[in-house]
């Protein structure tokens, strides 16, 4: 089984490669592809050192599966490419996600969907990928009729440049005062050490209430990725979602309170029982310490945690729950080579 990371160099990469690793993932050969400037530089995985490849190097060796985090132009050149050459592609950039032809696939929720003729599988966004693995088995068993979302998103989903800004920042606030630092964070600028800030406001001791651009309805396009892959992902259009997603200075996982309405009745008794049984996560009740899950806790683990779990004093079917996850796991490389261990039951 020849398995290549497109894009082993970067944040989500390399967790990919550790994530295989953890997993067993039966690799015969392993291919670590990057860039031109990587290629011919060694990555250490399964007790070898395996030299890094350039995209069209790695065609050429035939991958069966090809785990790409590089970014939505590396992926919409080079993912048919690969596909064509025979190899199923698991793709975690927003190139495909939308596609009417490539399958959005969280393996708890709709990995029974895929079949031996998809090439391109596209990994959902992070932040999607969490909420849905929660909310799988109340929608199958109540009927999601409406979620409205606010997040609280980790610095590691704007890759190294995210957690620099922030480990930076943390180094330089006590030196500075507040308005020089608003100053020194102008657009353009950078922080010391010449690094390009990720962000064009400061993020330690901060929040900031944009997660990529804005789009011409005044929301951003992590916010619509969200509405979007959530109604694509369950296969129902009707689902109304609205979302606010903020960046937050913390270093991993990503933290999310979530509304959830139904169309049927129900006690909390029932939404409880559910969430015990639903795959993929861990429910933290009152009566655990900590009495919720929190990003801390679940760093470095593959499940979604849900708590704070409550019915909505203002609507009579919806509850209020508080969801974490660590967004470079369960969010992108986790969710990614799940996909891949599905595809390899099929061959």
């Amino acid at each position: 089984m020849k398995i290549a990371v497109v894009g082993a160099t970067g944040l989500v990469g390399t967790k990919m490669t550790e994530v295989l690793r953890e997993r067993n993932f039966p690799v015969t050969e392993f291919i670590p592809v990057a860039s031109a400037k990587s290629a011919g530089k060694t990555i250490l995985f399964g007790g070898k050192e395996w030299i890094i490849k350039t995209p069209e190097e790695a065609v050429a060796m035939k991958p069966d599966i090809a785990l790409f985090s590089a970014g939505s132009d590396a992926s919409g050149e080079w993912a048919p490419i690969f596909a064509a050459a025979g190899c199923r592609v698991v793709d975690n950039s927003s190139r495909w996600r939308m596609d009417p032809n490539v399958k959005l696939i969280v393996p708890e929720v709709n990995g029974d969907t895929l079949t031996k003729m998809d090439m391109i599988i596209a990994n959902p966004n992070c932040s999607t990928i969490q909420m849905v693995v929660a909310l799988n088995l109340l929608h199958k068993e109540l009927r999601i009729k409406r979620i409205v979302v606010s997040t609280y998103q980790s610095v590691t989903g704007s890759g190294v440049k995210g957690i620099n800004q922030l480990q930076d920042e943390r180094r330089e606030w006590a030196a500075m005062n507040l308005s020089s630092e608003f100053e020194a964070a102008a657009p353009g600028n950078r922080v010391s050490g010449g690094r390009d800030k990720a962000y064009a406001y400061p993020i330690d001791m901060n929040l900031i209430p944009q997660i990529d651009l804005f789009t011409q309805n005044g929301y951003t396009k992590e916010e619509m990725k969200m509405v979007n892959e959530t109604r694509k992902i369950f296969g129902d259009d009707n689902i109304a979602v609205s979302a606010t997603t903020v960046r937050v200075p913390v270093e991993g996982g990503h933290s999310e309170s979530v509304n959830a309405e139904f169309e049927r009745e129900f006690t909390m008794e029932d939404i409880f029982a559910i969430l015990r049984k639903t795959p993929g996560t861990i429910f933290i009740d009152n009566s655990d310490n900590p009495p919720y899950p929190m990003p801390l806790y679940a760093y470095g683990k593959d499940e979604v945690f849900v708590g704070r779990v409550r019915e909505d004093l203002s609507c009579k079917k919806a509850v209020n729950m508080w969801i974490v996850a660590d967004n470079l796991r369960k969010g992108a490389a986790s969710n990614a080579v799940q996909i891949a261990q599905l595809l390899l039951r099929m061959n």
